[in-house]
This record gives C-alpha cells, sequence and structure tokens, in this order.
C-alpha cells in the first residue's frame, strides 16, 4: 500500500489562492492603467487632436471615463452569476476579455490613419476594459476572503488590492523604460503600442495560474445547503437591492475619497507635472513609479493592521489624513523639485492604502455569501462612475478653469467627508465569520 500524500497545509494553500488573486489583478490593473497613462500622454496626440493641448487632453480623459460607465455593469453581470455559478469561473473569463482588449488597442490605426473611426475603436475597446474590470475586482477579493481564516483576513484579502499599484507599477515602469529609451517622436510613432501587445502574454501567464486553484469553500458550503433547502434558484440581482441596500450606499460612500484621491495622485499628476509645472513627463512617471511601490508594500501592513484594531479605525485614519494632504500634495509639487514631487505622491499614496487595505475584507464582510459577489461588485463600481470616473476630468477642468489647484484640493476635501460619513455610519465587521454565513444564512422567502 502507498501512504497517503501529505495534506497541503491551510498556510500554503491560501498562499497559493493571494498568489493567484494578485497575479490576476495586477495583470488586470496593469491593462486598465496603462491607458490611463496612455491618455495623459499619447492618447491626447493620437486620437484626440486638437490645437489646445489642455482640451485634447480632456478628450482623451473622457474617452478614458468611459470605460467606467461599463464597470458597474460588469459588476452587476458578473456578481450575479459569480453567486450563482461561482467566483472561480468569473474570475479565469474576466482576465480574458481584459487582455484581448487590451492588446487589440496595440493594434489600432490612429485618427490620422483613419480619422474618426479612431477614437470610436478605443472607445469600444475601452468600454469592454471597463466591462472586465467591473466583476474582477470583487471576485479576485472574495475569493481570497473566503479562503482565508477570520482572524487574519484584512491582511490575506488586502493583497488582491495590491493589484492596482502593482499594475500602475508595471504600466508605469514600461512607459518609463520606453520613455527612456525612445525619443518623443519615435514614442508616439509606435512605442507607446509596446505596452498593450504586452498585455497578450501577460493574460496568457495569468490564466495559467488562476485555472489551478480551487473554488471558494464558502461560496460550495453556502451553494450545497442552499440545494439542500431548494433554494438553489434565488436572484442575487434582485437580493442585494432589496436586502442590502444599506450596506451598498455604505460600500459606495466609502470608495468616494478612496477613488477620487487615487486617480488624482496617478492620472492627474501626470497633466499637472507637464502642463502646470512645465516639467518633463519622466518626472512625473518617477514619482508615480515610486510612489506605487512603496503602496505596493504597505497595502498589506494596512490591511494586517486592521485586524487587530478594526476596519473602521484604520480605514478613518486614512480618510482624514487625505483631507490635509489633498492641499500639501500640491504645496509639494509646487516647488518643482522633482525629489519633492516623488514625495508627495508617495505620502499621497500611502494615506490611500489605509483606506485601500482593509477595504477588500471591509466590504467583504458587510453582505451574506448568497449575494456577497454582486454587493460588493455593484456597490464597488457604482462609485465608480461618480468618483474615479470623472476624476481627472473634472480635476483638469477645475484646474484649467480656475488657473490654480485649490479648487481641486477643495473637490477631494469633499468626496473625503462622504467618506467619513459612510464608515462611521457603517458597522465594525473585523473577525465576522464568513463560514457561519454560509451554512446559517436563510433563504430570502423564508425572512
Amino acid at each position: 500500500m502507498h501512504p497517503d500524500p501529505p495534506a497541503r497545509s491551510p498556510r500554503r494553500s491560501i498562499v497559493k489562492i493571494v498568489a493567484a488573486g494578485l497575479i490576476g489583478t495586477t495583470i488586470e490593473w496593469y491593462d486598465f492603467f496603462l491607458y490611463t497613462s496612455a491618455a495623459a500622454l499619447v492618447f491626447n496626440k493620437l486620437f484626440f487632436p486638437t490645437a489646445d493641448p489642455l482640451t485634447g487632453t480632456l478628450l482623451s480623459f473622457a474617452s478614458y471615463a468611459i470605460g467606467f460607465l461599463a464597470r458597474p455593469l460588469g459588476g452587476l453581470v458578473f456578481g450575479h452569476f459569480g453567486d450563482r455559478l461561482g467566483r472561480k469561473t468569473l474570475l479565469v473569463f474576466s482576465l480574458v476579455l481584459m487582455g484581448a482588449s487590451t492588446c487589440l488597442m496595440g493594434l489600432l490605426p490612429t485618427y490620422a490613419t483613419v480619422g474618426a473611426a479612431a477614437p470610436v475603436l478605443l472607445t469600444l475597446l475601452r468600454l469592454i476594459q471597463g466591462f472586465a474590470l467591473g466583476g474582477e475586482w470583487g471576485g479576485a477579493v472574495l475569493i481570497v476572503s473566503e479562503h482565508g481564516d477570520d482572524a487574519r483576513r484584512g491582511f490575506w484579502a488586502s493583497w488582491p488590492q495590491c493589484g492596482a499599484p502593482g499594475g500602475n507599477l508595471l504600466a508605469t515602469a514600461v512607459l518609463a523604460v520606453l520613455a527612456a529609451v525612445q525619443s518623443d517622436a519615435t514614442f508616439v510613432a509606435w512605442g507607446w503600442r509596446i505596452p498593450f501587445l504586452i498585455s497578450g502574454v501577460l493574460m496568457i501567464i495569468g490564466l495559467w495560474i488562476r485555472l489551478s486553484v480551487s473554488e471558494s469553500p464558502v461560496f460550495l458550503a453556502a451553494r450545497e445547503k442552499a440545494a439542500l433547502r431548494g433554494d438553489a434558484r434565488h436572484v442575487p440581482v434582485v437580493e442585494v437591492f432589496r436586502d442590502c441596500w444599506r450596506q451598498v450606499l455604505v460600500t459606495i460612500g466609502a470608495r468616494m475619497a478612496e477613488n477620487v484621491a487615487y486617480y488624482v495622485l496617478t492620472a492627474f499628476i501626470l497633466v499637472y507635472v507637464t502642463t502646470g509645472l512645465g516639467l518633463s513627463k519622466t518626472v512625473g512617471l518617477d514619482a508615480v513609479l515610486i510612489a506605487s511601490a512603496v503602496h505596493f508594500v504597505t497595502i498589506p501592513l494596512w490591511g494586517a493592521l486592521s485586524d487587530r484594531v478594526g476596519r473602521k479605525p484604520v480605514y478613518l485614519f486614512g480618510a482624514v489624513g487625505m483631507v490635509g494632504w489633498a492641499f500639501g500634495f500640491f504645496a509639494l509639487m509646487n516647488t518643482r523639485s522633482p525629489a519633492l514631487v516623488v514625495l508627495s505622491a508617495t505620502i499621497g499614496l500611502l494615506l490611500h492604502g489605509a483606506m485601500y487595505g482593509p477595504q477588500a475584507a471591509f466590504f467583504a464582510e458587510q453582505f451574506t455569501t448568497r449575494v456577497r459577489y454582486t454587493g460588493l461588485s455593484v456597490g464597488g463600481q457604482l462609485s465608480s462612475i461618480v468618483a474615479g470616473a470623472p476624476a481627472p476630468i473634472v480635476a483638469v477642468a477645475l484646474f484649467e478653469g480656475f488657473g490654480g489647484t485649490v479648487p481641486v484640493s477643495l473637490y477631494l476635501v469633499a468626496m473625503c467627508v462622504i467618506t467619513l460619513i459612510a464608515v462611521a455610519a457603517a458597522r465594525e465587521t473585523t473577525r465576522t465569520s464568513l463560514h457561519e454565513d454560509a451554512v446559517s444564512a436563510e433563504p430570502a422567502a423564508a425572512r
């Protein structure tokens, strides 16, 4: 007789799940943020050419914002089927959709070649990107949250959150390398296509990793329980708006400051450094690159801290800190010192991490298993329409209209106030057991 193979240790299992979530979200955010950087650097020239550089940038960011419009729809569709069919299947599909649309962007003809068809095709692919990302985020943080233990959920679930700065880091690094080895003319002519085509290779790597992980045990237990009760045909989309609308509102409000702050710190900075301060685009790219590296490392630390002191205190610290940094950010950049520009972005993303680190566990713990993917995705992505999507556009418009950065700072402060109210109104969820929810949640008909 052959001895049974040793059982996989719980720690080894969760590390594998975390790796799959992190690598997948990093690739998807790489695709999404690559467009953001390109919108600030080249798309205004190649797809939206106008006599006024700021107007071209506004049009470019408008196409960027359209991707956000598709994110709630993606969250709704992916969330509904993720709560019905499972987390893993939908995560694989979202990765394929995102990778393919990004790769095709690298093959698009420009305005000079096909005229108005160029921005139309670019916008269509951006919509597909947004739809895919709308379903990616909720599924990635859930499959980790539902595999991890209650005591360290904040830490483990924060790792997929690192995919945002990780993807931004990767996208910015690729663009920075190209900017360093190519002339501006070469980069605008064809060099910008290389990062988009790289997405195809990254997609294959991500698929190989994601296909190797197991489905969420919490979801499987809940589905089995529902089948035994004859409640397997529930409609998550209906239930989340009927039974969990308060949690959805908390999720939307809590993301307002986090969304706006992130896109001001990583997208508007590229416009302000070049157009407002007259510095090289390399200064802005380097600032985002270094700040994103620090952001990546510290997000899990904020998540771990939320396991010890609670989700709300850490989240509130980040929002309050961002109120003050809304003005300090521009004060440091206005020195025109490259080192202080880097410092301004780094401090901003550190404060952002205090909100973003505990966010995954905090939001997942707000919803029951039967509607968790839907509630998390819909609440998270609806905030992207009113916060993330218009943030660079509003920032550029305020800067151009008022000729200064004070209105941009006040805009960020207003979003922080909304977040403070939403988080203060939410219940503290640290150490909430998702496994108990999977066993004890009653069907909608019984409620």
